[in-house]
């Protein structure tokens, strides 16, 4: 597989794997399948993803599968109030027999990164984690130390509990390509989360990281004509101007939607951008990117994220669509 717009047949051998590995996770963690295509943009894409949701969810269970059946290294931070940057990031310390100081990994230094209740570290931790996620580095006493290729960070919050934690700064939320809000599964999707019973064995890897590398090169070559490019701008521009928006989504936001949108087109077996692939993104693209006005919370009775996705929903209806 070569960094080359894919062939018909690759694009089919690829949609078939993307298929399977939903089916497998999915049977593992149930009602997982959608939330997957979007890790797999994230992934592909050299960004990361922000799950949202109340504990029990499954959403480290869902990370760890992600990360086993895609045959990469997967490591796990849980967050608290007094963690330090080098207990995530490592540090030097002195080696006894050699009397010289010698850099030692911290648990950053894998593929999959699940940086699990991200808000209750302080924001140090939050900062470090930052620079790793951005430039896919550590630097320690002047010295610059590469992550492992691919680099994908998973961080969780709960959104309910506040006490005790320490939000995100927008800086950093803006790292995140996509926010998920996980909810509460349906009542048949919770039968079959009781019924199941799946042994703790092999799980089948679908993919190698040299793959994902290649599949990341491909993904630049996906075709975006100038129309889906122009209702991508037209999309941000707009929630500038929205009724009931602070403040919108930057122009850093336009150039993570367009290669988010090429590589939601390779997973639907496209070497072309639709207008489809803006909506069917646009939600968790933007949920985390927008600050709304005070009183569209106070003069609605809805939960803060349905008036978020009621915004959402206008600025969509508001910009045509092109042909």
């Amino acid at each position: 597989m070569t960094g080359a717009v894919m062939e018909e047949s690759e694009r089919k051998a690829l949609d078939e794997k993307m298929q399977r590995l939903r089916l497998e996770i999915g049977r593992r963690v149930i009602g997982s399948e959608r939330i997957v295509r979007f890790m797999l943009i994230s992934i592909l894409t050299e960004n990361h993803i922000l799950l949202e949701g109340v504990p029990g969810l499954a959403k480290t269970r869902l990370a760890n599968e992600f990360a086993r059946h895609l045959g990469l290294d997967f490591k796990r931070i849980q967050f608290t109030p007094d963690m330090l940057p080098t207990d995530v990031m490592g540090n030097y310390v002195l080696n006894l027999q050699t009397r010289k100081m010698e850099f030692r990994e911290g648990p950053v230094f894998t593929n999959v990164l699940l940086a699990d209740e991200i808000n209750r570290t302080p924001p140090k931790v939050q900062s470090a984690l930052l620079e790793s996620m951005e430039e896919k580095q550590v630097s320690s006493n002047g010295q610059m130390h590469p992550l492992p290729e691919p680099f994908f960070v998973i961080a969780t919050q709960n959104p309910i509990e506040q006490e005790g934690t320490f939000p995100l700064a927008e800086a950093l939320l803006d790292r995140f390509l996509f926010r998920y809000r996980m909810t509460y599964p349906t009542r048949e999707d919770e039968l079959k989360a009781v019924r199941i019973s799946l042994d703790a064995g092999e799980r089948p890897e679908f993919f190698t990281d040299e793959e994902i590398r290649s599949l990341r090169q491909t993904v630049k070559d996906v075709h975006v004509s100038d129309e889906v490019s122009e209702y991508v701008v037209d999309l941000i521009r707009h929630t500038r101007e929205a009724k009931g928006v602070f403040l919108g989504a930057s122009p850093r936001t336009s150039v993570k939607y367009i290669r988010a949108i090429r590589a939601n087109a390779l997973l639907c077996g496209r070497d072309y951008a639709l207008p489809d692939d803006v909506k069917f993104i646009a939600h968790e693209m933007l949920n985390h990117r927008l600050i709304l006005q005070p009183e569209m919370h106070l003069e609605s009775d809805n939960e803060p994220h349905a008036v978020m996705s009621a915004v959402i929903n206008g600025i969509i209806k508001d910009v045509k669509v092109p042909r």
